[in-house]
């Protein structure tokens, strides 16, 4: 804010300064007619921001998805290839230097979220607002989940996603079910890549390096040097901070998790015995949520539980609410369901 208050432009690489302080941040600059650069601040090397707000400028944002934190998507790769826990694989993250030595905003899903707050403010041009992200991070993902998705032919990446509704903006960063065959499903070990659908472009996709020294140097650089170009401009005639004219922003507001519209994958450990599978049937059909697909696994001998997976097709956040309680209510559920969002990505 001094740096502004003194005429200069300002480059930045820090995305949790911007997802929180943003908005007046922005203002300040706009006031005084100089720019605040950010690129490094999301996905590291990877050109992003001046994707969104310039190169599909032609474009209405549909959704936006991102795997946009490298630690957390080493430690799922690590989990996938070699069957190993989420403890065994953070200390192995952590010995590498993929983790810092206290993980939790990256593991946390609070490090994706800063970076999905700012791609949601651009794509959308509503202000940046961290506060209503809804965050949940891999620490309770176990290794039978990512094997079990595996069989129904997804895998489980952190996202960090943006979508447009009617009624406002969904911004969430979680677990989430990816078919097999998306090539966002496929970015492995430390990388990041970002998926933006607009209306007359359709699917787009960018991959490269998250982090690292070299990395976001590029992006520093890269602003640097945009900044020095356009430092003559006039100042009114300059792309916006947020690709919005500040009296073109939006008022749509980021919806309540309620109100978020996704498929489902529900894993539950039930007694093997007859009229449990009708009776979850029952509950989900009357919520209104219909069964994509279903696994059960076959109880090792002498064992009186098992697991039942199933993926929903899209529904409502309470309506899944809803049934998970009355499932979790039944006595023949053991514990609580594990339930992890899925998105189709098309």
């Amino acid at each position: 804010m001094q740096a502004i208050a003194n005429g200069k432009h300002v480059v930045t690489a820090n995305k949790a300064l911007l997802a929180v302080h943003g908005t007046e941040i922005f203002t300040a600059a706009q006031q005084k007619g100089v720019m605040v650069a950010f690129e490094a601040a999301v996905a590291g090397g990877i050109p992003i921001i001046k994707a969104l707000r310039e190169g599909l400028t032609a474009n209405r944002i549909e959704w936006a998805a991102g795997i946009i934190n490298g630690t957390t998507n080493f430690i799922l790769s690590e989990m996938r290839d070699k069957g190993l826990s989420f403890d065994d694989v953070l200390k192995e993250a952590q010995r590498l230097g993929y983790a810092e030595a206290d993980p939790t905003f990256d593991i946390e899903g609070v490090d994706a979220a800063h970076k999905a707050t700012l791609i949601a403010s651009i794509a959308y041009g509503i202000p940046v607002q961290f506060d209503k992200a809804y965050i949940e991070g891999i620490t309770k993902l176990e290794a039978s989940d990512i094997k079990y998705a595996e069989q129904l032919g997804y895998r489980i990446k952190l996202l960090g996603i943006a979508k447009r509704r009617e009624k406002g903006i969904e911004l969430r960063v979680h677990p989430t079910l990816i078919p097999a065959k998306r090539l966002l499903a496929n970015v492995e070990g430390a990388m990041n890549a970002v998926m933006v659908k607009g209306d007359a472009v359709g699917i787009t996709l960018y991959y490269g390096k998250g982090a690292g020294a070299e990395p976001t140097a590029s992006a520093v650089i890269a602003d640097i040097v945009d900044v020095t170009r356009l430092a003559t401009a006039d100042a009114a005639h300059r792309v916006p901070h947020l690709a919005f004219q500040p009296d073109a922003m939006s008022s749509l507001p980021i919806l309540p998790m309620s109100e978020v519209e996704t498929g489902y994958y529900l894993r539950l450990r039930v007694e093997d015995k007859p009229g449990v599978l009708a009776d979850i049937t029952r509950i989900l059909a009357d919520q209104a949520i219909s069964i994509d697909a279903m696994l059960q696994r076959e109880p090792e001998e002498g064992e009186g539980e098992t697991d039942i997976i199933i993926l929903t097709h899209i529904c409502k956040e309470s309506a899944a609410d809803a049934a998970i309680a009355k499932i979790e209510g039944l006595s023949a559920q053991k514990g609580k369901v594990k339930r992890i969002r899925l998105e189709e990505l098309q």
